[in-house]
């Protein structure tokens, strides 16, 4: 071989190589592999120049003009055709950091919690009156499903919360005793991040596919706060299931 000085075919020790002996051939290839490596790590330095600049700190006591500078600042998320929010009501103007931190925090959360509720709703009424679920003891309109319950499912869905919350209120807010005012969230805490993906949905995602991903969850939560409005509204004023009032209403026609 090359390496080890063994023989050379016929032809090629009839001369004597001056320009690739091992000596020059290991030069050359040590002369390469900076720009190898150079080249390998080249295409991650440009995906990470493409990511999002992280949003600056909060600060208690400072303010935001209005929804569009919280937008700018990249604490609130707008979509089209309302990349700049909507706040008829003016509940962004001079508002403060932490609070507006807050108000995004819950605009999540409260989206999460009206998409398991639609869901249940469906959910709930297709299976009511099943012999597998709570001895099919269970029926009629969802909004009245909770009462009928037995009492141990609703203490445990109880114990359940409260877990819940409290590891939310540990996880993004400041304690009462050392905060300078109460229901203020950690200066780091990202609206509705608590640390919590058992699936792990978010691995091997770049930042900006994290953003398009969050985007979806606050649209479909918006939609979900709406319907699930609607849905609670519908069961209050009729007193039937949902599909049952579309059938009676269909056959009205």
């Amino acid at each position: 071989s090359l390496w080890s000085g063994g023989d050379f075919p016929a032809h090629t020790q009839a001369h004597t190589p001056t320009t690739h002996t091992p000596t020059h051939t290991m030069a050359a290839i040590c002369s390469l592999a900076p720009r190898i490596v150079c080249a390998a790590r080249a295409p991650k330095v440009r995906a990470a120049a493409e990511e999002p600049p992280a949003p600056p700190p909060l600060k208690a006591g400072s303010t935001y003009k209005d929804l569009n500078a919280a937008v700018k600042a990249g604490l609130v998320q707008g979509c089209a055709p309302f990349g700049n929010g909507i706040d008829a009501f003016g509940f962004y103007n001079n508002i403060d950091q932490a609070e507006a931190q807050r108000f995004a925090d819950v605009e999540i959360t409260h989206g999460r919690v009206a998409m398991l509720a639609a869901l249940g709703f469906f959910v709930g009424e297709q299976v009511e009156g099943s012999a597998f679920l709570f001895d099919a003891s269970v029926t009629g309109p969802a909004i009245n499903h909770f009462q009928q319950v037995p009492t141990f499912f609703a203490v445990t869905l109880g114990v359940g919360i409260i877990l819940a919350e409290t590891n939310r209120v540990n996880q993004a807010w400041q304690s009462p005793f050392e905060a300078s005012r109460l229901f203020l969230q950690k200066d780091s805490h990202v609206p509705g991040d608590y640390a919590w993906d058992p699936l792990g949905l978010s691995k091997g995602k770049s930042a900006n596919d994290m953003k398009s991903i969050k985007m979806k969850e606050l649209n479909n939560g918006r939609l979900a706060m709406v319907a699930i409005a609607g849905l609670v509204g519908q069961e209050l004023v009729d007193g039937q299931n949902v599909f049952q009032s579309g059938v009676d209403a269909a056959a009205a026609q």
